[in-house]
C-alpha cells in the first residue's frame, strides 16, 4: 500500500502528546508552526504515489508495490535504484530535511538484511524485527529514531549518590504482554510528523546498563509517551517570501519522555543485552544503508548552495570579478568531488552475506567526515559572497501592500537588470539558507547528526585497510637493505 499525501496527513492525526512549551498541539497538520512542513511531507508521499514516478520510487515484490527505500539490494542495479530514490526525495527538499521517510527506512531495511545478528546473543528478537520490517514497508510507514540518552544520564554516580532515578529510558517492569518504559530519549528529528519511532542506542552501554538496552519500534501515540518539541522556527508571523525555507522545511526535533509506557513484546527487537543493542547497527548493513541517504541528501544541499551562490553574484554584479569566479570555482570543485564520493559507493560496492550487496563503507564514511568538516566553511563562503546584502532590504515584503511604500521600494531598490522584488527574493532565500534561525539549526545538525566528530573519525579508522596500507611502505622497504662493502665500492665508496 502506498499512501497519498492526504492519507498520510490523516494517519498522523493520531492523538499523540506533542507539546511546544506548555501548549499541547492537538493537530500538527493544521497548527501554524507545523502545517508547512506537514504539507512538505504530504507532497513527498504524493510524489511517491504518482504513477509517473513509480520506476524510481517503488519496487514490486510478490505482486505488491513498496517504497524503493525498503528495497534490500541484491545487485549494483538495486543500489543505483535506491540511490535514485534518495536523490529524488532529497532534490525535492533541496537537501534541507535530514529525516525524510527514506532515512530510518534504511536502518530497518539494513537490519532485515542480516537478521541472524539477532540470534547471535540472548536478548535479540529476530522474528519481531522481520515482522516490523514487513509492517513498515507494507503500511508505508514513516519512522524516525531516538537513539541517544539525555546528557545527564551519563553521570550514573550522581543519580546513585542522590538516590534518585536516572533519566535514561529503561525497562522498569515486565509482564506477559510486554515491558514498561520510563525515562527519556533524544533526539527524535521529525517525530512531530512520523508514524513511529525506533528507540535504541547508538552509543555504547556498560554491561550493568542492560535495562537501558531496550530497542523497539513503536507508534508515537502510545499512552504515556510525550513529545517535547524545541521552539518551532516557523512562527505565526512567518511568511514564505521572507522565509521560504523555514516555512516548508522546519522538520522539528523532539525529546521523548516515557511515563509507564507499555511496549508489546512484538515491538521489541533487543532486550537486556547492552552490547547487542548497539552492535545491531554496525554488524548489519543498517548504519551504511541509512547514511548513504545522508550522503545523497547532503549532495543535493551542496548543489543548491553552489547554484544559489552563483546566482547571488549575478544579482550583485560581482560574478565576473576574478576573485569571485575563483571562489565559485572552488565551490563547484567541492560539489563535484563530493558527488564522486557517492558515485564511488556505487562503483566499489560490497558483496555481503545472504546474497545482498552494500554501498562501499570507506567511501561512505569518508563522505560523512567530509560533510561534517566542510559544511560550516561552505556556509561562511556563501555568506562572504552575500556581503551585507541581506540587511539592505525592508524587514518584510509586506511593504508591497502599501501603495506609497511599494512605489518607493520599486524605485529605489531596483537595478538595471533586476527589479526590487526579484532582488529581495534572492537575498531572503539566501539568508534563510545561511543566516536565519533555520540556517543556524541546520549548521548544528550537519555537525552532529551522525555523532560527535571523534565518532565519525573512528568509523573511518576502523574501516581503513591498515594492513594493505602498511604493506605499501613495507613492500618498498623489502626491496633494499644495508649495502654490502662490495656494493659501496662499486658505487664509488671507500
Amino acid at each position: 500500500m502506498l499512501l497519498t499525501g492526504k492519507e498520510y496527513l490523516e494517519s498522523i492525526r493520531d492523538g499523540r502528546a506533542l507539546y511546544v512549551g506548555s501548549e499541547r498541539i492537538e493537530d500538527q497538520t493544521v497548527h501554524p508552526a507545523f502545517a508547512g512542513c506537514a504539507g512538505t511531507y504530504a507532497a513527498l508521499y504524493d510524489m511517491k504515489a504518482d504513477p509517473s514516478n513509480s520506476d524510481v520510487m517503488t519496487f514490486e515484490e510478490d505482486g505488491e508495490h513498496f517504497a524503493t527505500y525498503y528495497l534490500r539490494p541484491r545487485s549494483q542495479g538495486d543500489l543505483i535504484r535506491r540511490n535514485c530514490a534518495h536523490r529524488m526525495i532529497a532534490d525535492f527538499c533541496f537537501g534541507l530535511m535530514g529525516r525524510t521517510p527514506d532515512a530510518v527506512a534504511g536502518n530497518i531495511s539494513g537490519l532485515a538484511m542480516k537478521p541472524e545478528v539477532f540470534d547471535s546473543e540472548p536478548g535479540g528478537f529476530r522474528e519481531n524485527l522481520l515482522q516490523i520490517y514487513e509492517h513498515m514497508r507494507r503500511d508505508d510507514i514513516f519512522a524516525t529514531y531516538a537513539v541517544v540518552p539525555p546528557p545527564g544520564a551519563r553521570n550514573k554516580e550522581y543519580y546513585q549518590s542522590a538516590g534518585v532515578a536516572q533519566p535514561a529510558c529503561r525497562v522498569t517492569g515486565e509482564d506477559d504482554k510486554g515491558v514498561i518504559l520510563n525515562g527519556m530519549k533524544f533526539l527524535a528529528t521529525g517525530a512531530a510528523y512520523a508514524h513511529e519511532v525506533l528507540v535504541g542506542n547508538i552509543m555504547p552501554l556498560e554491561p550493568d546498563q542492560k535495562k537501558e538496552s531496550i530497542t523497539c519500534v513503536i507508534p508515537l501515540n502510545l499512552e504515556g509517551l510525550t513529545l517535547w518539541s524545541r521552539p518551532p522556527l516557523n512562527r505565526m508571523d512567518t511568511n514564505p517570501f521572507d522565509n521560504p525555507l523555514t516555512t516548508k522545511f522546519d522538520e522539528s526535533d523532539c525529546m521523548l519522555t516515557f511515563n509507564d509506557v507499555h511496549v508489546p513484546w512484538e515491538k521489541i527487537i533487543v532486550h537486556d543485552n547492552a552490547l547487542l543493542s548497539r552492535n545491531i547497527y554496525t554488524q548489519t548493513p543498517s548504519h551504511v544503508m541509512a547514511n548513504h541517504q545522508c550522503n545523497v541528501r547532503f549532495h543535493s544541499k551542496m548543489r543548491f548552495l553552489v547554484g544559489l551562490a552563483s546566482l547571488i553574484t549575478k544579482v550583485t554584479g560581482a560574478r565576473d570579478i576574478p576573485a569571485v569566479r575563483e571562489t565559485l570555482a572552488k565551490l563547484a570543485a567541492m560539489e563535484a568531488g563530493y558527488g564522486a564520493m557517492i558515485d564511488g559507493q556505487l562503483y566499489r560496492y560490497h558483496e555481503i552475506d545472504n546474497g545482498y550487496v552494500l554501498f562501499n563503507r570507506r567511501a561512505l564514511y569518508a563522505a560523512l567526515h567530509w560533510a561534517m568538516e566542510n559544511h560550516s566553511h561552505i556556509i561562511d563562503t556563501v555568506r562572504e559572497l552575500l556581503g551585507g546584502g541581506p540587511f539592505q532590504f525592508p524587514a518584510s515584503i509586506d511593504v508591497m501592500k502599501d501603495p506609497y511604500l511599494k512605489e518607493m521600494f520599486e524605485n529605489y531598490w531596483s537595478t538595471g537588470d533586476y527589479g526590487a522584488k526579484e532582488r529581495m527574493k534572492f537575498f531572503k532565500l539566501a539568508w534563510d539558507l545561511v543566516g536565519s534561525d533555520h540556517a543556524s539549526r541546520a549548521t548544528s545538525y550537519e555537525k552532529f547528526y551522525v555523532g560527535p566528530a571523534h565518532a565519525v573519525r573512528n568509523y573511518n579508522f576502523v574501516n581503513a585497510p591498515w594492513e594493505e596500507l602498511h604493506g605499501i611502505a613495507e613492500g618498498l622497504m623489502d626491496t633494499y637493505d644495508i649495502p654490502s662493502d662490495e656494493m659501496l665500492l662499486n658505487d664509488g665508496g671507500t
